[in-house]
């Protein structure tokens, strides 16, 4: 959960979960529902960082090339580890509207230290009229179980002094 759960890029399948993008004069704004992530990423030609800085979520660039949104990520923190990458992972991300409801995303990814040729993805992203909530890890619903385990015995030792429901408000019981 630390090193969020979106992407870059946005694998199919998994816990991708739903994204928010927003564009502003000069910026795309990305927020994925999974670990809150946010990605800005600025349009305005502005060159990539020092490589010396390293972003768990990289460093994107944009650029438009005819309807197609362009993001070039670099500079990912030496311990992201996508797949097996280094901090040398090279990323290119491609939004096409395929449609009125229909995202085309395609992601090439280069990490010459990792693998011996770039690969890349393509998936069609379909629009979800929904609303972006807050992303909490449950660590595999450990809380849950505390709870309901919690209730049972509450309720057990309530039953074992002669109440009928300890969770009822003080009149009912």
């Amino acid at each position: 959960c630390v090193t969020g759960n979106g992407g870059p890029p946005k694998v199919p399948g998994g816990v991708t979960a739903e994204s928010e993008i927003i564009q502003t004069p000069g910026y795309v704004v990305m927020v994925i529902q999974a670990n809150n992530d946010v990605r800005i990423i600025p349009l305005d030609g502005r060159p990539h960082l020092p490589q010396s800085v390293g972003l768990w979520q990289g460093d994107a660039r944009g650029r438009f090339e005819g309807n197609t949104l362009v993001v070039e990520t670099t500079n990912f923190h030496k311990d992201r580890n996508f797949r097996g990458s280094t901090d040398g992972l090279k990323l290119v991300e491609r939004f096409t509207m395929a449609g009125p409801k229909t995202l085309l995303y395609e992601f090439k990814v280069t990490d010459p230290t990792t693998w011996t040729r770039p690969w890349s993805i393509d998936s069609l992203l379909p629009r979800i009229e929904a609303t972006i909530y807050e992303f909490a890890c449950h660590e595999q619903n450990y809380g849950l179980i505390n709870w309901a385990t919690g209730s049972q015995s509450r309720e057990s030792e309530a039953a074992a002094r002669g109440q009928a429901n300890p969770r009822a408000p003080a009149d009912e019981r």
